[in-house]
C-alpha cells in the first residue's frame, strides 16, 4: 500500500472531494484524521472508511481558527507519533454567477482571505511537526495554471492563485527539511456540483457538466476517485520527487 503506517490529516473531509481523498488515503494504508466543522458529515466518511477496513478519527475543527488548528494538530501528533500528510480541502465561501462589476467587495474578497488564512494556518501547524522528523507532505487543492480563466466566478480564481503563491513560498522554506508542498489542479469535478447549483447564471446542472466536459481535451472531467488516487500517489514515496509544483488532474481543461 502506498501510505502504509502514515498519519494523514484531511481538512474539509466531510465534503465530496475531501471525503474522496480521505477514503483513498485510508485505502492505501494511512491512518486518517478527518477535520471539519460538521461532525455528522465527518462521521459518515469515517464510518465508510472503517467499514472498508481502514482507520479513521474525526474532530470538529474550524480551520480558520488559529488556536483550534494548532491544538488539533498538536493532539494528533502526540497521539499518533507524528504527521506525515496534511491536505486542506476547506471550502472558501465563493459567490458565483455575479459579474465582478456587480459584486460586493465582501463577496469577492471572502474566498481570497479564507484561502490564505486556512492554508497558512494548517500548513504552519503541520510544518512545526514535520520539520523535526525531516519529512512530510503538504497538499492543497486549486485550479490555477495555464491561463485558465472563467467569467462570473468572483474571487475563486484569485483565491487559487493566492494558494499557489503560498505553495511556492512554503516549498522554498520547507524543502531543506525534506518536506514537499504540492497543489492538485482540476478544471472542475462534476460529481461535486450540487444538483441545485449553476456555474453560470441561467444554466442547468446538466448544461454546466456538459460545458466542463467539452472544455477538456479528453472530453471528460476528473472523477472523485481520480482526485483521491492522484492525491494518494503524490503523498506517497512514489511521488517523492514532486514539490513546488501543481499536479494537473484536469483531463486537459488546463493546458500547461
Amino acid at each position: 500500500m502506498l501510505l502504509e503506517n502514515r498519519n494523514a490529516v484531511v481538512y474539509g473531509a466531510g465534503g465530496s472531494i475531501g471525503g474522496a481523498v480521505a477514503r483513498a488515503f485510508a485505502r492505501e494504508g494511512a491512518r486518517v484524521f478527518l477535520a471539519g466543522r460538521t461532525l455528522a458529515k465527518l462521521d459518515r466518511v469515517a464510518e465508510e472508511i472503517r467499514a472498508a477496513g481502514g482507520v479513521a478519527e474525526t474532530a470538529q475543527v474550524d480551520a480558520l481558527d488559529e488556536r483550534e488548528v494548532d491544538a488539533f494538530v498538536d493532539a494528533v501528533a502526540a497521539r499518533a507519533g507524528g504527521i506525515d500528510v496534511s491536505f486542506n480541502l476547506v471550502s472558501y465561501g465563493d459567490v458565483h454567477g455575479t459579474p465582478l462589476a456587480e459584486m460586493s467587495y465582501e463577496d469577492f474578497s471572502r474566498p481570497v482571505t479564507t484561502a490564505v488564512r486556512t492554508h497558512f494556518l494548517t500548513t504552519r501547524a503541520a510544518a512545526r511537526h514535520m520539520i523535526p522528523q525531516g519529512s512530510g507532505v503538504i497538499l492543497a487543492f486549486g485550479g490555477s495554471g495555464g491561463g485558465w480563466v472563467v467569467p462570473t466566478i468572483g474571487g475563486t480564481q484569485v483565491a487559487f492563485e493566492a494558494v499557489e503563491g503560498l505553495r511556492r513560498q512554503w516549498a522554498c522554506e520547507l524543502g531543506p527539511h525534506g518536506i514537499r508542498v504540492v497543489t492538485l489542479r482540476t478544471g472542475g469535478v462534476t460529481e461535486s456540483i450540487p444538483e441545485d447549483w449553476g456555474f453560470v447564471e441561467g444554466k442547468t446542472r446538466a448544461e454546466v457538466v456538459a460545458d466542463l466536459e467539452a472544455a477538456t481535451l479528453l472530453k471528460r472531467t476528473a472523477t472523485l476517485e481520480d482526485v483521491g488516487n492522484v492525491a494518494a500517489f503524490v503523498a506517497s514515496d512514489r511521488g517523492r520527487s514532486l514539490t513546488a509544483t501543481g499536479v494537473n488532474v484536469s483531463c486537459g481543461a488546463i493546458v500547461d
